[in-house]
């Protein structure tokens, strides 16, 4: 008997989509620089959600403080954040999407498809034509044989395009790019793995398993030494994504001065955030804060509780216990409170549904 088609991950990933989004509803903007982020307002402490490609070619990133995108990109039109217009845009896309292939989402912006085929070029390019057909938004599709590959690949195939990567081209195409490059490396995962001689893909391929699982544990580096290879899952997980947790933040237009501020502001934020936790139905077991300190620089501090709590006045004061770890006497420009939730598997048998698997 012969063998079926061969099964292939697809990533999908929306080009520009915000500033896509925004673009739709404002044609004459094709083409522009444009910046979205906070309300528009340059003179406002808000951040770049994101910008047009042809704004990134000035430097703006995400993240980016608008009064300085705007100095990098003087000519740049300004837009508010929409959130509802991205989450109607989105789940077009989405339900596009279902109608092809098996869809995993990842974000308002992208999906990994599961699907079997002979021709994963030919069904890529059926995507792209189909999402634009029924969105008008340009997408990149990244073809793999496991998420990481998929992943990876679309970063190739930007703009509008596609790109395949799979364990024939994996070293030659990554081998020697730096471990930055691979998904879920970050610079402060970059630069411990460069206090081990590892900068480049091919050297984390190479390195000990065990040297890795001395430096990030037993189950981060297993995670790194498969990375390293572009191993990973294979299976595309359809099961309705559920929250590992619930946070708000908010960036003051005047600096907190005194703790007294900083314990309100803090209250404020955890009673909104147990509001969003009550909706999700399970026990909170940790608690985060977030302060970014005048004039940039950003702490992360968490407590996980003595045990699973819904009490709301529980995960309060959890919150207020970590604003005595602050520094009373720097002035604060962010909060932010996140609370931790158990998963269903974690919690009791009986209350369990299905959890689509992430990375």
């Amino acid at each position: 008997m012969a063998d079926g088609p061969r099964p292939w991950v697809l990533h999908v990933d929306l080009d520009e989509f915000i500033a896509a989004v925004e673009v739709l509803r404002h044609p004459e903007l094709a083409g522009r620089q444009v910046i979205v982020g906070g309300r528009g307002d340059p003179t406002e402490r808000a951040v770049v959600a994101t910008a047009s490609y042809a704004a990134r070619e000035l430097g703006i990133r995400s993240g980016m403080p608008l009064r300085v995108a705007v100095r990098k990109a003087p000519r740049a039109v300004l837009l508010p954040v929409d959130h509802p217009a991205y989450e109607e845009a989105s789940e077009q896309v989405m339900a596009t999407l279902r109608e092809l292939a098996v869809v995993e989402v990842l974000g308002w912006d992208e999906a990994f498809l599961g699907v079997s085929t002979d021709d994963p070029e030919s069904f890529a390019l059926r995507v792209r034509e189909t999402v634009l057909a029924a969105t008008r938004l340009h997408c990149s599709v990244g073809i793999g044989d496991t998420k990481v590959r998929a992943k990876i690949a679309t970063g190739f195939g930007k703009p509008r395009g596609m790109f395949r990567l799979t364990a024939e081209n994996w070293f030659p195409v990554m081998g020697e790019r730096p471990v930055i490059d691979l998904w879920g490396v970050g610079p402060k995962v970059s630069r411990r793995l460069e206090g081990h001689g590892i900068r480049t893909v091919a050297e984390l391929a190479a390195a000990p398993r065990e040297e890795l699982v001395a430096e990030f544990g037993p189950r981060m580096g297993a995670w790194y030494a498969d990375l390293g290879h572009g191993l990973g899952p294979t299976v595309v997980d359809d099961s309705p994504w559920i929250a590992r947790g619930r946070s708000r933040e908010t960036t003051f237009q005047q600096n907190l001065t005194t703790p007294d501020q900083v314990r309100e502001a803090v209250r404020e934020l955890a009673e909104r955030v147990v509001e969003d936790t009550a909706a999700e139905g399970r026990p909170v077991f940790r608690v985060g804060l977030k302060v970014r300190y005048a004039p940039f620089q950003t702490f992360l501090r968490s407590h996980k509780l003595p045990a699973p709590t819904r009490r709301p006045e529980d995960v309060v004061q959890a919150a207020l216990d970590l604003v005595d770890r602050l520094d009373p006497e720097r002035e604060v420009r962010l909060l932010g409170v996140r609370a931790e939730l158990v998963m269903p598997e974690e919690g009791d048998p009986a209350e369990r549904t299905p959890v689509r698997g992430r990375l």
